[in-house]
């Protein structure tokens, strides 16, 4: 059958997205013992996992406004491209500065992916059909962010750099797709049109974070700073959890990866099958609280555990609570502030991303001194959430 050509173009962009986050999930199990090697430890390991959400959180808004003035493809095409290079870097680094800069590299030009894929969809598609083009990239995403750790953790077990090099080969083909399946688009000749607009200045690199902050003393500021304080408690177990499970127990790339992949598909299964229904039925708030004690406790018999099938029960367990609370706080912060509900999630997200910057920081600097720490605060921090959630409303049942 023919591919029409729009189809083609989205099939295009779902590969590149796949690829990209395929990628981003290859590394994930490979770095504790490539910083091992480099003579890193935690601190190392946290600085990487924070650099990838702090360069979403500065240049996402960036990118997105480059692609309104310079084109959706050229601006595609250097994030693919810069990201191919960056993933080769990582592959021959021989020193932790090395890393860290090509590391921090991959996060500045990775973050002009997904935006310009997501405003592509949206030029090229009607209304009608937009939500399902969409809906493909998030699936191809999903799928990128699942697989990836079990391929890097398998690759890896033959040689750390071998995984590297293949999601570099990976981008470059991805690249060579984009450029030649996919037409351009400007802002003058957009595929769906619309009245014209008077140019906007470029967002700035700190755009997002001073959103937040005049957000936070508005309405739904309750809501946004439980947000905050429960995607820090839930940011040390992902920081670390590699250097956690080598160290723990003695496993390799392989174990590690194929844990990882369990993690990504009861997440997945969690977000599409349970966050619904059990909202429905008890409502935000209390699933949120919930998934909190559940959070902690995860932490707790994580702990506990003593070797790789238990490993595996406990970390299923502590992701499926995980699951059911950010969805569970973004639908409250959603019905208690005023305002545009675009703007309100985006908000949102910048707190969370906020968050998966501090947390790592922290969590890799406390398993220097305790490789138990990370996690015992993490349950402290989701403790803390809880109580914080409880005495909220039961003032607000007050007034």
């Amino acid at each position: 059958m023919k591919l029409t050509s729009a189809r083609k173009t989205l099939y295009t962009l779902a590969f590149a997205l796949v690829v990209v986050t395929l990628g981003y999930g290859i590394v994930i199990p490979v770095f504790p013992f490539l910083i091992d090697g480099l003579g890193g430890g935690g601190r190392e390991m946290g600085l990487l996992i924070a650099l990838a959400a702090f360069t979403e959180l500065l240049f996402g808004p960036v990118w997105g406004g480059i692609s309104d003035r310079l084109g959706r493809k050229r601006v595609l095409m250097v994030g693919i491209g810069g990201y191919a290079v960056s993933l080769a870097a990582m592959g021959m680094a021989n020193s932790m500065g090395m890393l860290i800069l090509a590391r921090a590299l991959s996060g500045v030009l990775t973050a002009a992916t997904t935006p310009s894929a997501m405003a592509y969809v949206g030029e090229t598609t009607s209304e009608d059909d937009r939500g399902g083009g969409i809906g493909v990239l998030g699936a191809a995403s999903g799928l990128g962010i699942i697989l990836g750790p079990g391929v890097g953790g398998w690759l890896g077990g033959a040689s750390l750099s071998l995984p590297f090099y293949v999601g570099a080969g990976l981008a470059v083909v991805a690249l060579v797709l984009v450029a030649a399946l996919l037409p351009e688009l400007t802002r003058a000749e957009p595929a769906v049109q619309r009245r014209p607009e008077r140019p906007k200045p470029l967002p700035g690199v700190g755009e997002a974070p001073r959103r937040l902050w005049q957000q936070v003393v508005g309405p739904g500021a309750r809501s946004l700073v439980l947000l905050f304080v429960a995607s820090l408690g839930l940011a040390n177990f992902e920081a670390v959890y590699g250097l956690y499970a080598a160290n723990r127990f003695g496993f390799g790339p392989e174990r590690v990866g194929t844990i990882l992949v369990v993690m990504g598909v009861v997440t997945t299964l969690g977000k599409g099958l349970l966050t619904g229904p059990v909202t429905k039925r008890w409502g935000d708030r209390a699933v949120a609280e919930a998934s909190m004690v559940a959070g902690a406790a995860g932490y707790l018999v994580l702990l506990a555990a003593f070797d790789y099938p238990t490993v595996l029960l406990a970390t299923g367990l502590f992701i499926l609570s995980k699951t059911t609370l950010r969805p569970a706080l973004l639908a409250q912060l959603s019905k208690e502030t005023v305002g545009g509900l675009g703007k309100t999630m985006g908000i949102g997200n910048t707190a969370v991303s906020m968050a998966r910057v501090i947390g790592p920081i922290w969590a890799g600097f406390a398993f220097d001194l305790d490789a138990r720490l990370p996690y015992l605060t993490g349950a402290g921090v989701l403790a803390l959430g809880f109580v914080m959630s409880l005495l909220w409303h039961q003032r607000t049942k007050r007034r």
